[in-house]
């Protein structure tokens, strides 16, 4: 693996995980905000408790050693839970702000999983 790709791969993993952790602990703790746009979203609040622990616990498979298949789990939660909320606010016609977020942690589920070196991946031996 290129240095340029390991720097890669560990910028975005580190800004996804620090993303990840940071919503899913004010989704935990139900904070005002959060509470308010569930049910402006038309969402239950216990999905905050939900969201906010897989969010936890997938930035934890990312980041640390082995697992693949836990972080390919991890990865591909990301990658529906943050298209499922850019198309939950388009459908509620939020401003283009309210995308800002979930986007960004789209684009760095994607980077982290393009850049993750052999070691973090599923290998699938054909006999």
């Amino acid at each position: 693996m290129k240095r340029r790709d390991k720097i890669i791969y560990w910028i975005a993993t580190l800004w996804l995980s620090l993303g990840m952790f940071s919503t899913g602990i004010v989704q935990i703790i139900r904070m005002d905000e959060e509470v308010k746009k569930m049910n402006e979203l038309g969402y239950p609040v216990y999905f905050l408790t939900i969201i906010g622990v897989w969010k936890i616990l997938g930035g934890v498979a990312v980041l640390v050693p082995r697992l693949p298949l836990v972080k390919e789990w991890a990865y591909a939660g990301f990658f529906f839970l943050m298209t499922g909320a850019i198309f939950t606010h388009i459908a509620v016609g939020d401003e283009a702000m309210e995308y800002f977020g979930p986007s960004l942690l789209l684009v760095l589920t994607m980077v982290s999983w393009y850049f993750r070196p052999n070691t973090r991946k599923l290998l699938i031996h054909k006999k």
